[in-house]
């Protein structure tokens, strides 16, 4: 899977989700464009979903008619000490995010959002 990472997000986080190609908001040359923009470039540069940590996204954006999933992080801080111990369930989500949907992961995520 084709995975961005939002500039939040520290980068070694994407070197821990093996088997898929993860790049980060940074070295897309994207940093700072507002989520509505970000979310239209991503699609059409071929990415499958954007990781981030930005809960208010899933209230900001619709992602309906997305070509991309949205994950969203659950989690204390976006340090990756806490982070790491969302891989497990980062790398199962990503086998279940689809297009135009929001999925939550993390403590209390236990739902998909469209």
């Amino acid at each position: 899977m084709r995975a961005l990472l939002d500039e939040q997000l520290p980068r070694p986080l994407g070197q821990e989700l093996h088997g898929h190609e993860v790049r980060t908001v940074q070295q897309q040359g994207w940093a700072g464009i507002s989520n509505g923009a970000l979310l239209r470039l991503a699609a059409a540069a071929g990415f499958e979903v954007m990781i981030t940590a930005d809960r208010n996204l899933q209230f900001q954006q619709s992602v309906t008619g997305l070509s991309l999933g949205i994950m969203v992080l659950v989690t204390p801080s976006t340090k990756l000490t806490d982070l790491l111990l969302l891989v497990p369930a980062i790398l199962d989500a990503l086998t279940r995010v689809q297009p135009g949907q929001i999925q939550l992961v993390g403590r209390g995520s236990d739902r998909d959002r469209t």
